[in-house]
This record gives structure tokens, sequence and C-alpha cells, in this order.
């Protein structure tokens, strides 16, 4: 029977595909009418915070606290538009993966890749309830001046305090307060949920391509049993070439997806991380520039998140990176610590040709500027504080 990896891995995935308008199988009017929707509500609440720029005495320190949260709702388009730009990525990936599912005839094989298969399916639903968890409690905090107002009524409202907030960081009329609220809102969950669906496919598409890693150095293992090679029949020799032939066909599938993936992607993979690094930077310098973190404590609390949420994202986008690497080198590791001794002296050398290959580490190369690693994110991280130094110190 045959199992369809769509249905059983990424259900979940495809319903907040769906959601968003990204779901490559059923891209309807209504489909196209969403992105539109969904482009619009980021795009004209970015360009809302640009626009103060405009109307507003341009500041210094207003210019960056317009910018740091700007650049979140920058983040969240890019994301969203690469992915519109590449669905067509999205399907032939989804195809692939089913097409190499159903070329696996060894049940040890099919475990393996429906180990990964159900590791990205967990992470998806996991990562699914931290987001929705977060945007409750979000939402909790933003009413419950209004909460108050209800079962603890006084002179004056409890939500005269946020409308006062939003008023004087926007500097805009407190006539706009729940228009501007509204829009708030509307664009952060958006947004929230194109991060969502987006990180969790890519997410998974990572799992498999690691799935198949193991996979290859499962069928090295299998090659090299001791059967095989003490054995030095020519039946068993032919046995010990298909099984490493299969193994380094596997292995090639895994690099070529990984390709697939960054050769579509690295273009706004940079922008993504530049605008990361920045956002980082920004928010640092904000928290640093209050100077009653405690009465004003919404404003601290929010570019405290924001920096930790991108920290999040980018260390979340670099594990993943560093995966791939670790697991490319268990390939390696295992050819290396199989007994490759006891075979034949040509397969030695076919061997020995495999473990060449291990001198040029495979890695998620983005235009030889980023190597998606956790040495990646240190240095990303390291380059967010050293930018807010040098603001900080400029202002100082």
């Amino acid at each position: 029977m045959t199992i369809y990896i769509i249905e059983r891995y990424f259900s979940f995935n495809r319903i907040i595909l769906l959601a968003i308008g990204l779901w490559p199988y059923e891209q309807s009017t209504f489909a196209q009418l969403q992105m539109v929707v969904i482009l619009g509500i980021l795009i004209s609440f970015d360009a809302f915070q640009l626009s103060r720029l405009l109307f507003v005495e341009c500041t210094f320190d207003f210019t960056l606290k317009m910018l740091s949260i700007s650049l979140l709702f920058t983040f969240y388009v890019i994301k969203y538009m690469s992915c519109w730009v590449n669905i067509e990525t999205i399907r032939y990936l989804l195809e692939q993966l089913q097409h190499i599912y159903n070329g696996l005839k060894d049940k040890n094989e099919i475990a393996i890749y429906e180990k990964y298969g159900n590791t990205a399916k967990r992470f998806t639903v996991n990562i699914i309830i931290v987001e929705i968890s977060i945007m409750v409690f979000g939402f909790v905090m933003e009413i419950w001046p209004y909460i108050f107002d209800v079962i603890m009524p006084k002179n004056e409202t409890y939500a005269r305090h946020l409308i006062i907030l939003i008023s004087k960081y926007y500097s805009i009329e407190e006539k706009y307060y729940y228009l501007i609220f509204l829009h708030l809102n509307a664009a952060h969950a958006v947004g929230s949920l194109i991060l969502i669906a987006v990180g969790a496919i890519m997410l998974s598409y990572i799992k498999y391509i690691c799935g198949m890693f193991r996979i290859a150095s499962y069928r090295l293992e299998r090659a090299m049993t001791t059967n095989n090679t003490l054995q030095n029949s020519l039946k068993n020799e032919f046995v010990i070439y298909k099984e490493i032939i299969y193994a380094i066909d596997i292995h090639r599938k895994a690099i070529e997806c990984a390709e697939y993936i960054v050769s579509n992607f690295e273009k706004s993979y940079v922008f993504i991380i530049a605008t990361n690094v920045l956002c980082v930077s920004l928010n640092l310098y904000r928290v640093s520039q209050i100077e009653s973190p405690m009465k004003e404590k919404e404003e601290t609390l929010s570019h405290f998140f924001i920096t930790l949420f991108i920290l999040l994202y980018m260390f979340i986008a670099n594990y993943a990176g560093q995966e791939i690497i670790d697991d490319n080198n268990h390939v390696f590791f295992t050819a290396y610590n199989i007994p490759w001794y006891l075979a034949p002296l040509h397969i030695q050398k076919l061997i020995l040709f495999l473990l060449q290959r291990n001198s040029k580490a495979f890695t998620l190369n983005f235009h030889g500027l980023l190597i998606a690693s956790l040495e990646c994110f240190a240095s990303l991280a390291s380059a967010s504080v050293s930018y807010f130094t040098i603001m900080y110190s400029v202002q100082g």
C-alpha cells in the first residue's frame, strides 16, 4: 500500500500554509486574494510606521524607534514574498520527498525515514502550540486594562494608560488609537502565522534531508557486514558494490535537495539575515535608551521580546544548518569506521575515494557570505551587539 507523506507527515503544514494562501496544490483565486490581503496588511502597517518619519519632527532617537519595529514587519514581508515567489519549489520538494520514500524497500530504511518524518511533524505541532500560546498571552496582556475597567472600575480607566502609550509612541492623535491598535495586532498576527508556516515547512525539509543522510550511513554499514567482507566471493563483492552505490545515490539526492533549497532561497535569506541583525541592534538600543524601565515596562518588554524572538529565529535556522553538517559528516564517519580493511582491495579503493569527498564539507552556503551553523549564529549575534555598541557610542 502506498503511503503519502503529505497526508501523514505534512497535514499540519498544509493547514497553516492554506491559512496564508501558500499551499502549492491549491492555488485558487481565493488563495491569490489571501496573498494580496496578507501583503496589504503587512506592507500598509510598515508604510505607516515609516511615514511617521515624514510627518513628525525626525530626531535620531525617533527614527531608530520607528525602524526598530518596522524592521520586524519588513522581515515578515520578505519571508512571505520569498515563499510566494518559490511556491513551485515547495511543491517540487514535496514531490521529491515522496519519490524518495516510494523508492525505499528495506524496512529499516523506511523506519529511519518515518522517524525523521515524525520528528518534523512533532516539531510543527510544537511550534504551532508555542506560537499560539505567545499570541494568546500577548492578546491577554493588551486587553487586561479593559478587563480591569469592568471588574475594578475607577475614575480614570486602565485603558487610558495604553491609549496614551500608543499615541505617544507613534506621535498620533488619540482618536486614531483604535485604528492603529487594530492594524498593529492584525499585522503581527499575520506575520507570526507566516513564520510558523514557512519556518515549519523549511525545517521539515531539513529533517528529511538529515534522514536521507542517515539512510546513506545505514547502507554503508549494511554493505560492509562481516558476512559480506569475510566471504570474498564474486556474489558478495557484487552485493557490496550495490549497497555502496545505493548509499552514494541517496547521499547525492540529499545534497541535491539541500542545494535546491539554497539556490532558490539564498537571495531572500541574505536580506532576512541583514534585516534581523539590524532589528536586534536597534531593539537593544531602544531598551538601553529607556530611562525608567519599570515605569515604561510595556515598551521595555516589547523591545526585549522582539530581540529575543529574532535571536531565537536565527538560532533555530542556523541549528538546522548545523544538523545538515553533522549528519553529512556522520556518513563519512561511518565509511571510516566500517570494516573496510576486510574487503577486497578494489572495494577499499572505492571507499577511499568516498572518504576523500569529506575533505570538502557540505554546508548550506548562501552566496559564500553565510554558512548556516551554530558558529554563524554566534557571529550574527556578535555583529548585532557590535552595531548596538556603535549606535550607543554615537548617541552618547
